[in-house]
């Protein structure tokens, strides 16, 4: 009696519970019970199916990301690709203005050529001076003979 008093207590709370208990407390002592598996089952695909979106999205994020990010870096390659040009550029003008200048120098006149070159010109010009002076005394000493020349001569015609 005493397990029958349970039995129907058993039964009377399932009776009182969903339809799924209550189906599966009404059939037969042979039959195995089957119990639905739907539940476990939608669990698990519950959990793939909101594991595949969110690795999908945070997938799609990444790809995103990675797209700007690789964006900004090709826009700093260009940039200092561009640097590096105009330094080159830079640095060719550089050693051609070196080359110029060491040509300069070398065909350049230094201070004491300068200073020669002035000291024989001065020379020169000293020596041109005393030539003026001998032939304008020269010239002047003709003069003079001429006109004691034509002084002292009748003009013959």
């Amino acid at each position: 009696m005493l397990r029958a008093g349970r039995a129907s207590l058993v039964i009377s709370r399932n009776i009182s519970t969903s339809s799924v208990r209550r189906q599966e407390v009404v059939g037969t002592v042979g039959t195995p019970v089957r119990r639905p598996v739907g539940g476990f089952r939608g669990g698990i695909l519950g959990f793939l199916f909101g594991f595949a979106a969110a690795s999908s999205l945070s997938i799609y994020y990444l790809q995103q990301e990675n797209k700007v990010a690789t964006g900004l870096l090709l826009a700093s390659v260009e940039e200092l690709q561009q640097g590096t040009e105009q330094i080159t550029s830079h640095l060719d003008r550089l050693q051609t203005v070196e080359k110029e200048l060491a040509a300069l120098k070398a065909a350049s006149a230094q201070k004491e050529d300068v200073s020669k070159v002035r000291n024989e010109m001065k020379k020169v010009y000293d020596g041109l001076h005393l030539e003026l002076l001998d032939l304008r005394a020269h010239v002047w000493g003709v003069e003079q003979d001429l006109q004691r020349f034509v002084k002292t001569e009748p003009v013959r015609i």
